[in-house]
């Protein structure tokens, strides 16, 4: 998909970010690490951003 508008953006995200919280309720541990992980290098892949290392310190995330 790709994404026009700073809107569409932030909607895309909000979106994503509402399935990891549903996944993470629904999920064992390990389930959802291997999600969160993929959806990282997905994110790393599309946009060139590294959110595994932008969110490894728990004082960030």
């Amino acid at each position: 998909m790709l994404l026009t508008t700073n809107a569409e953006t932030l909607t895309a995200a909000e979106q994503l970010g509402d399935a990891l919280v549903a996944a993470k309720e629904e999920s064992a541990d390990e389930e959802y690490t291997s999600l969160l992980l993929e959806c990282n290098e997905e994110l790393k892949h599309g946009l060139g951003i590294d959110y595994g290392a932008i969110c490894s310190d728990d004082d960030c995330c």
